[in-house]
């Protein structure tokens, strides 16, 4: 969308606008629309999901009698599928006032709880004309407003324009599954999914963030909070919703506010509930969760690694969708097939044949991946995070290439359910040097370091000393890092060892949502969480820790004591049984799943990358940017090593190839 201001206009043409906008046509493959008023421009392109006919086309408005309409005829000609029987509609609003638009709807998700809401509305006085949850969503805003969002279980990036009072509010999802980003000039707002149709946008400067770029060297994350790569451009939080005044002031500025609308629940700290109680709670809220997301009008699939998490999903799936298709992504390896190697596509093939599902392989070669990484970064505009993300389009691609539009995926059992090991481990650790308690801004520098893959206190030897200086000496990801613990802390309710999941949730989680958002997308596939969903986070979230990580025999918690013999001894058996993680969610599975997915330990990368790296390499030394930006010492030591410095080459060699792409 791009706004200005009651009195002026967008500074693009419809034309202009439909190119903008169909730089995303890979998320909308199904058709495309724009409706215009005055200083309202507003564009959309369809995955269609749910009803298929183009009465769910958008942009959708809702008239003043409470119908909703697609499209706008006076500019169908422009980037749509054409007509849909919407033209009766716009011409009925010419010869009625009262059938003018109110409120005008573009979005992307999907709403897991759409049948209740449309029982609640209708018996409001709703009138449906479509199946789609598009349809919903409007009826919800006009009943209910900004609170509307509360009741919203789904996952879902929205604008919504009231046509009478002249606002404009944009939200997002509790976790972030959907991605939206805005720049706010002197007298437009521009908006997107992806950050692309933003930067062509005229008035927008195609500059990178140094801050960003220098966080992004540490985190891999392209977002951070409010932040991207690309000065001026930012991300829209996860539970949050940004809303412009459109009404003139006379100067043309728009004003706005942000809200945050969710926040996680607190963590229980009783520790009262049997595991066995837990685990069946767990259980059911799966259980529920995947129920809820196989709804769909077309193909809907499951990814399937052959860990817990994408195993209790596949298992749930099968048991409501007996032809379920599953699909595993991973290299070749001559070890696949062997009895003692739990490989992704072993254990996924295991898993498969047990649960009986219709079973599919997506192999990723070492040319394949190189060809595909250089095409990616470029495809979106923005370095990759985890080598995964390559592994993820091209089973996407495979699955769409098979017929499914629509795939579940295991994102958020680690971060709800405490399935990292190592860093907790560290947490503990980190915790146990502290005679008293430690800071919030100790244990966010323990966890910005812990979890770096090229720590900030080589920075300084890494980027040249202007990089450096324009980057800030990452003061802004030190401050940023420290408010974000003291908010995870502030929401369990402690600093302690739930406070460090709480931050796994707040900044993995929504870096692996956006990973699994922009990979399949750009395949036309929609991917779909059932364990990041609000519901089951909430109850995850009002799980005591120790229903969901159990401490090492040899360590505590400051304060703590340490587990008595008998104790120590009955955890190391349940150790070699079920596994220190996600206690619950194990549990819950006992018996489902088979005994080695059950005590399957964590495995970080399907591909072996680090072998893959020697070509890509090479674009350091071209680039004329990472010769800007990077000390040479450092580009050549990468150059001639990447496979050993593999954790400062993957970064280092991103930036390179999203300067190239950016033409910098």
């Amino acid at each position: 969308g791009i706004v200005a201001a009651r009195g002026e206009r967008p500074s693009v043409s419809d034309e202009a606008a439909v190119s903008l906008r169909d730089l995303m046509s890979h998320r909308g493959p199904d058709g495309g629309g724009l409706w215009r008023k005055g200083h309202v421009l507003l564009a959309h392109r369809r995955l269609a999901v749910i009803d298929r006919s183009h009465a769910g086309d958008q942009p959708m408005w809702l008239d003043a009698h409470g119908l909703a309409h697609s499209g706008q005829p006076s500019v169908m000609g422009v980037g749509n599928r054409g007509g849909s029987g919407n033209g009766s509609g716009w011409r009925r609003a010419e010869r009625d006032p009262e059938a003018q638009p109110r409120f005008v709807l573009v979005y992307n998700g999907e709403l897991y709880n759409d049948g209740e809401l449309r029982q609640e509305l209708s018996r409001r006085g709703a009138q449906f004309r479509t199946s789609c949850d598009t349809e919903t969503v409007l009826h919800a805003w006009a009943a209910w407003g900004t609170r509307a969002l509360e009741r919203f279980r789904g996952m879902f990036a929205l604008a919504v324009y009231d046509a009478s009072l002249d606002p404009l509010t944009l939200a997002r999802d509790p976790l972030g599954v959907k991605p939206l980003y805005d720049w706010l000039g002197p007298r437009e707002l521009v908006f997107a999914s992806e950050p692309g149709p933003i930067l062509g946008h005229p008035g927008v400067v195609r500059a990178p963030n140094m801050a960003m770029v220098s966080a992004y060297l540490t985190t891999i994350r392209t977002v951070l909070g409010p932040h991207t790569l690309f000065q001026g451009v930012h991300a829209l939080e996860p539970g949050h919703l940004l809303q412009c005044d459109l009404g003139s002031r006379g100067d043309g500025v728009l004003a706005h506010r942000l809200v945050q609308w969710w926040r996680g629940p607190a963590t229980s700290a009783s520790g009262a509930e049997e595991l066995e109680d837990a685990a069946r709670r767990v259980r059911a809220a799966l259980a529920d969760s995947v129920r809820v997301h196989l709804r769909a009008d077309v193909p809907v699939c499951a990814l399937l690694s052959g860990g817990l998490d994408s195993s209790a999903i596949s298992a749930e799936a099968k048991a409501l969708h007996p032809g379920l298709k599953t699909f595993c992504a991973s290299a070749p390896s001559k070890e696949a097939d062997d009895a003692d190697v739990p490989t992704d596509l072993k254990m996924a093939r295991e898993v498969a044949q047990v649960l009986g599902t219709q079973h599919q392989e997506a192999i990723v070669t070492r040319d394949g991946f190189q060809r595909r990484w250089r095409w990616m970064v470029g495809s979106m505009g923005v370095p990759l995070s985890t080598p995964n993300e390559v592994a993820i389009f091209e089973v996407a691609r495979r699955l769409r290439d098979d017929g499914c539009v629509v795939t579940l995926s295991g994102e958020g059992a680690d971060e709800l359910f405490a399935g990292y090991d190592q860093p907790l481990d560290r947490a503990m650790e980190f915790r146990s040097r502290f005679t008293g308690k430690p800071t919030p801004a100790d244990s966010a520098a323990f966890e910005l370091r812990a979890q770096a893959w090229m720590p900030p206190d080589f920075k300084h030897g890494i980027l040249s000393e202007r990089a450096w200086q324009a980057a800030l000496e990452d003061q802004g990801l030190e401050s940023w890092y420290a408010d974000e613990f003291a908010a995870a802390a502030h929401e369990c309710g402690e600093d302690g060892l739930a406070a460090h999941l709480r931050m796994h949730r707040r900044v993995n989680l929504t870096g692996l949502l956006q990973r699994l958002d922009s990979a399949t997308m750009l395949a036309s596939v929609e991917g779909r969480t059932p364990f990041a969903d609000r519901v089951v986070a909430e109850l995850a979230e009002s799980l005591a820790m120790d229903l969901k990580f159990e401490v090492a025999d040899d360590e505590g918690e400051a304060g703590h004591a340490r587990p008595g013999a008998a104790l120590a001894t009955l955890r190391r058996t349940m150790r070699r049984t079920r596994g220190r993680t996600k206690v619950a969610l194990r549990e819950a599975y006992a018996g489902v799943l088979p005994q080695a997915v059950l005590s399957r330990p964590k495995a970080s990368f399907p591909l072996p990358f680090q072998e893959w790296m020697e070509e890509p390499s090479r674009v350091l030394r071209r680039s004329a940017f990472a010769h800007e930006i990077f000390n040479p010492a450092a580009i050549e030591a990468v150059s001639a090593r990447p496979g050993a410095l593999w954790s400062m080459a993957w970064p280092m060699i991103n930036v390179a190839l999203w300067a190239e792409a950016m033409g910098w």
